[in-house]
């Protein structure tokens, strides 16, 4: 399994994925409680590397679960994964008259950064398509 972490300076969202692209677990949580969540998180779903974006506050989380988490952390590019993210969330959770409007119109009703975690997942597995738990990276 792959945890992915979309760092921020209050919340974060996370991602548990498989080496399938198969999201099993998703959610936001406040980033002074991330690593007891990412601890149990890891212990949970045996989880192989944590993928965390490069972007805001990624340096300070980075430092954070490689000193207090015996798992494998790796940085990815989060260029522009928040509009992906947004784009990804609004398809998923638009209903009745709204679908009309093009996605770009169509505006969150509640935070998505763990639709943008998916994202970070997916590019990981992209870079790296034969990662397996046991080949490592």
């Amino acid at each position: 399994m792959i945890l992915a972490v979309d760092p921020g300076n209050t919340k974060c969202g996370l991602a548990v994925v498989t080496n399938k692209s198969v999201v099993v677990k998703k959610l936001i949580v406040n980033t002074s409680r991330l690593t007891g969540i990412v601890n149990g998180l890891c212990s949970e779903f045996t989880v192989s590397v944590i993928v965390i974006g490069d972007r805001t506050n990624s340096k300070e989380i980075h430092s954070a679960l490689v000193s207090e988490i015996g798992v494998p952390v790796v940085m990815v590019d989060e260029d522009k994964s928040s509009l992906e993210g947004r784009y990804r969330y609004v398809k998923e959770n638009t209903r009745g008259l709204a679908r009309i409007l093009p996605l770009g119109l169509r505006i969150p009703r509640e935070p998505y950064d763990d639709y943008v975690a998916v994202i970070l997942a997916e590019r990981f597995l992209k870079k790296y398509p034969d990662f397996s738990p046991f080949k490592g990276i």
